[in-house]
């Protein structure tokens, strides 16, 4: 499950509020152990992954580096490119 966060930070443009969301709910995913809890525990998961994406849009935004912003093209085809090399 958490293969599909990837890094977010330091990319131009930034990341943006959905993939800030869907890297949050992968991380209560991963925790929680379920993809989709059940109607007693929805709240709860909601919840979570509304206060995990809170933080990590505070903490993008706090990071300071002094690399240039990595370009998400460039990046993608890079993964494409392991991906290819890792599973032929």
């Amino acid at each position: 499950m958490c293969r599909n966060i990837r890094p977010l930070n330091n990319f131009e443009p930034p990341a943006t509020p959905d993939e800030v969301t869907a890297a949050a709910l992968q991380y209560v995913r991963k925790v929680s152990g379920t993809t989709r809890p059940s109607q007693a525990n929805q709240e709860a998961f909601d919840r979570a992954v509304a206060e995990v994406a809170h933080a990590t849009r505070h903490l993008l935004a706090d990071l300071v580096t002094t690399a240039p912003p990595k370009n998400r093209e460039v990046e993608a085809a890079k993964a494409r490119e392991r991906a290819r090399l890792r599973y032929g």
